[in-house]
């Protein structure tokens, strides 16, 4: 098991790890509450990594906190995206640097159309992905583009808020809780999805408490535990070792 890279001392990630997406030595607060303690990992271009670890051990803070949301406070550490220094950055400019960060919550905006969702958040003029390709991604969304996107089921948001993110020609996408109530058929398809992004190169970051899902389509996993990581290694590695998933997954 890898806890944590071993620095330098006064030498930062940048200098010493070529990943597509590092982070350092991380800590994040909610108000006066520790949450994220000095994690760091590596992501490679074009990966899927598994965040992984039982409720309340800091995965969904580790990934608002990556995407610069502002709750919780990151306090220290260093997160870069290709070179590019997001911990200096605020959740707009990190997103206009390439971050789509897609919550548990969807947030699919009321009022407005799947294609209005979606046109609100593309970049002008679409670089890698228009509205038609998206559409080709996602054939449900296309079968109602001019349907309320807050009327869609649970699934058809979830496919809506991905291709949202997707919109905006991003380089990391970030999910959390993709699977969260939606039927097996359902999650059999965003995986199909999202296996079809990777081929795109796009890099994911997958937070989920289906940890057996998650790890059957990651790469590599990270476990975190009461806000410090206990393992960074393959998914198969956590797949094949059952003390590991027992202890840190429940599973």
């Amino acid at each position: 098991m890898n806890v944590k890279p071993d620095f330098s001392k006064g030498v930062s990630h940048a200098q010493t790890a070529p990943a597509f997406l590092s982070v350092w030595d991380m800590h994040a607060y909610y108000g006066e509450s520790y949450i994220v303690q000095g994690i760091s990992f590596n992501v490679h271009e074009g990966e899927i990594l598994a965040l992984l670890g039982r409720n309340g051990a800091g995965k969904t803070s580790a990934l608002r906190s990556i995407a610069r949301i502002g709750d919780p406070q990151v306090t220290h550490g260093e997160i870069w995206l290709d070179h590019q220094p997001l911990h200096k950055m605020s959740s707009h400019e990190a997103s206009q640097a390439g971050l789509g960060l897609v919550p548990e919550d969807r947030r699919i905006i009321p009022g407005l159309t799947v294609e209005e969702n979606l046109k609100l958040a593309q970049i002008a003029p679409p670089i890698g992905w228009s509205i038609e390709r998206l559409y080709g991604l996602f054939p449900r969304l296309g079968e109602r583009r001019t349907q309320e996107g807050t009327t869609l089921s649970g699934g058809e948001q979830q496919m809506l808020a991905i291709a949202r993110a997707l919109a905006r020609d991003i380089k990391v996408l970030l999910l959390d809780e993709p699977y969260e109530g939606l039927a097996p058929v359902i999650v059999d398809e965003i995986e199909k999805t999202l296996s079809i992004i990777k081929e795109q190169g796009i890099t994911t970051i997958l937070v989920e408490q289906n940890a057996v899902r998650a790890l059957q389509l990651a790469d590599r996993a990270v476990i975190l535990d009461t806000g410090g990581i206990v393992f960074d290694g393959t998914a198969a590695e956590v797949l094949e070792n059952e003390e590991l998933r027992a202890e840190y997954l429940a599973i």
